[in-house]
């Protein structure tokens, strides 16, 4: 049977409907060294994700055992814990929804990898072991564990059964159309090469950190560059979750930062340095991500493989998705081509600005004559014009007598504004004058049979029209007068008026 009436209108509206996920960042309260406690908070909050809708929740680093507990991750009982743990974790969490990602050390043959544990409705999924240890300054990690850089196609056995284990590991809900992602953690993203670039090529439309990354000064900074530059540059979704409360602070400190990004576009971000759980989310626009590839032939070019072989294995899942209304959690800008930062608004208006005055001065020197033609109306638009003219005259070193301004008063033009223009061109120092259109305007109307020409108050869209029209036509058709340089005809390049950017010089 089809779809009802009702059942299409509930899935508009449904935001998975239209390619969004829920993703959310959380960072518990860390209990050093205390697995079953931090798999208790883990919980907690995955089951707050789960109320609030959330397809997926990315957890820290090591989020089940603590990052520092120095050789306490070589002692038998912790580890013996930890697997407890993780099997008890997805046994409880069979009933929640989103996907968990949690960060715990395992053990496979004689090595320890510091790993991603990928969770769902009572499975685990995959465990993706770090790749890149960091071994200088406070790091010590391959004191403890095993790179991961080599290990693909393997498997790991958890709560006694064998699940896929490795670097070659995405994972794509099989139900629900760009569900797809990607596990890398902490130093992974400051490498040279993520694995989550060669994540994002094999597919990965979220990409997904488990980070532990104590704070120094400035470091923050340096996560979000990494995380906006990387959902930039491998066209994806970055959710970032560092630890925070509750690790060892005898030589270092955490500030639990968590971020979402998308393409650049930061869409949410923890408190940083809180006592409290964390939780924060965003609906993240995979379907955007995806189309934004299809139109980006340098992306599918980096994706081509000589080698016939896929270099990711693929884990496929049931997400069982929620096709009812829940609303949209990301920002919305107001203004979409304004900068949100007001830091950057000064910045952005300079770099527009100078883009207008390099084009206008490239046109001028490129086509004949030497003189600009400017329609001045005393509105918004045709004001900027003129600043961008005489901007262009000032780096060429041209009078701005070269501008030649013209107010063209219309039926509607007023007193306040008429003066505004001419008070606009004076103030610039242009040559100014006047053409009134309305003569003109009202034998195009009779000619056109108009009920106006016969007195009759209509100002439908053919009277604004015919005088809007007028504008460009007196330019294009202008002779220079005594003010000029010569009597040649005018010769339009760029003409400026109201809205209607085409500027026009004339000799």
């Amino acid at each position: 049977m089809g779809m009802t009436n009702l059942e299409r209108e509930r899935s508009f509206l449904a935001s998975h409907g239209h390619g969004f996920i829920r993703t959310a960042v959380a960072t518990p309260r860390v209990h050093v060294g205390d697995p079953v406690r931090n798999g208790e908070a883990i919980l907690k909050l995955a089951a707050q994700a789960s109320e609030g809708d959330v397809d997926i929740v990315v957890f820290p680093e090591l989020s089940l055992s603590a990052y520092a507990i120095d050789d306490l991750f070589l002692q038998e009982a912790l580890l013996q814990a930890v697997e407890q743990a993780v099997v008890d974790l997805a046994e409880a969490s069979r009933d929640l929804a989103p996907v968990l990602l949690v960060g715990a050390p395992l053990r496979r043959g004689s090595a320890l990898y510091n790993c991603a544990v990928v969770l769902s409705r009572g499975k685990i999924l995959g465990v993706v072991p770090k790749t890149f240890l960091p071994n200088y300054r406070e790091y010590y990690e391959k004191r403890w564990f095993a790179s991961g850089r080599a290990v693909t196609g393997s498997t790991i056995r958890l709560g006694g059964t064998a699940v896929p284990f490795g670097t070659d590991l995405i994972f794509e809900a099989d139900d629900f159309r760009d569900f797809i992602f990607h596990a890398e953690i902490c130093e992974d993203i400051w490498a040279p090469t993520p694995p989550s670039t060669e994540g994002a090529l094999g597919g990965a439309l979220l990409l997904c950190n488990l980070s532990a990354s104590n704070i120094v000064v400035g470091k923050s900074d340096d996560r979000h560059l990494l995380c906006r530059s990387q959902s930039t540059r491998c066209l994806a979704a970055y959710a970032y979750s560092a630890a925070g409360a509750g690790e060892s602070t005898n030589d270092l400190a955490w500030d639990g930062q968590g971020m979402i990004y998308e393409m650049g576009d930061l869409l949410a971000e923890s408190v940083r340095f809180s006592r409290s759980d964390q939780l924060v989310y965003a609906d993240v626009d995979l379907q955007r991500i995806r189309l934004e590839r299809m139109r980006t032939p340098t992306f599918h070019d980096a994706a081509i493989r000589p080698e016939k072989s896929e270099p990711f294995r693929r884990v496929l899942f049931q997400h069982e998705p929620n096709y009812a209304e829940r609303g949209l959690i990301r920002p919305i800008r107001r203004f979409p081509y304004v900068p949100d930062e007001p830091s950057r608004l000064d910045e952005d208006c300079f770099e527009a600005f100078n883009i207008q005055v390099a084009g206008l001065i490239r046109r001028f020197e490129s086509t004949p004559g030497d003189r600009l033609v400017i329609g001045i109306s005393g509105g918004l638009d045709s004001t900027h014009a003129l600043i961008v003219a005489a901007k262009a005259c000032d780096l060429l070193g041209l009078p701005r007598t070269t501008i030649l301004g013209f107010t063209m008063p219309g039926f509607a033009t007023g007193d306040a504004t008429k003066s505004n223009a001419w008070r606009l061109m004076e103030a610039f120092g242009i040559t100014g004058e006047e053409i009134d259109i309305r003569p003109a305007a009202r034998q195009m109307l009779a000619d056109m049979a108009h009920p106006f020409a016969n007195g009759e108050p209509i100002f439908d869209i053919a009277f604004e029209n015919v005088q809007a029209g007028l504008r460009p036509t007196i330019s294009s058709a202008w002779r220079t007068s005594g003010t000029a340089s010569s009597s040649a005809p005018g010769i339009c390049r760029n003409w400026l008026w109201d809205g209607a950017p085409t500027v026009s010089a004339t000799r």
